[in-house]
């Protein structure tokens, strides 16, 4: 046996597209957002937690995003974070920190409870979105390290039998990064020629934060396991068209 071809399977994620399949998703949601998963992560949430999955779906079909929005400056945790999360809000999912507690129990060959090891605890951190075993967090512009935070938690989770599936939205960054720029100098073309000088506010240039194309480098290094993870980027088709203006 080849330990290199071992080694290397070993590191692939199990790339599936679940979230093509019509009686998963609607044609309206595929088109507007672009999509990455392993393990048939949209299936197994719509079978397992469907009132969840249509939570989703609905957030999906109705958000847009606007040009002001995408202007707006504000960290890690921006206007467009905050409303995808107060929509999930408004459906019963709520921000909790997860942790868990391990504990092991000794048994003798005849079945009977020798001793209770100490429990260990393990201190989470708080996500986003949780709801009934869903897990789904809104990684907008933060530093991409989060993403190695909150994948390796993600599959704990799912490894301790908590979670079903984990769930992160994200922006396009190239695309929303064209847009940008576009929104921008359509802007400052109606701007007096002294007043054309602005520093655009929100430009999407660094490569080293959240986006679906940092989140799909680590998925696809097989970081997930057997954890059905799905990807959700907002891209130039969840835009609504709208102008920029102050």
């Amino acid at each position: 046996m080849d330990l290199r071809k071992v080694l290397l399977h070993s590191f692939v994620m199990f790339e599936t597209y679940s979230y093509d399949l019509p009686h998963v998703r609607p044609a309206k949601v595929r088109e507007r957002w672009l999509f990455l998963e392993s393990n048939s992560a949209a299936a197994v949430i719509q079978a397992v937690c469907p009132n969840e999955w249509n939570d989703i779906v609905e957030v999906l079909s109705s958000f847009s995003l606007n040009a002001v929005s995408l202007l707006t400056p504000g960290g890690s945790r921006g206007v467009i974070a905050e409303a995808i999360d107060n929509a999930f809000s408004a459906r019963g999912w709520r921000e909790a920190r997860l942790d868990l507690e391990t504990k092991g129990i000794l048994f003798g060959k005849d079945g009977k409870k020798i001793e209770e090891l100490p429990a260990i605890y393990q201190k989470g951190y708080l996500v986003d979105n949780f709801k009934n075993r869903i897990v789904l967090d809104v990684e907008w512009n933060a530093k991409d390290g989060n993403l190695d935070r909150d994948l390796a938690a993600y599959r704990s989770w799912y490894d301790a039998g908590i979670i079903s599936a984990a769930v992160i939205i994200t922006k396009d960054r190239p695309s929303l990064r064209d847009l940008n720029r576009k929104l921008w100098a359509d802007y400052l073309s109606t701007l007096p020629t002294d007043q054309r000088a602005q520093v655009q506010p929100v430009d999407f240039k660094t490569s080293t934060v959240t986006s679906f194309d940092t989140a799909e480098m680590r998925v696809r290094r097989g970081v997930m396991g057997s954890c059905p993870m799905l990807i959700i980027g907002a891209t130039l088709a969840t835009y609504d068209g709208t102008a920029y203006s102050v």
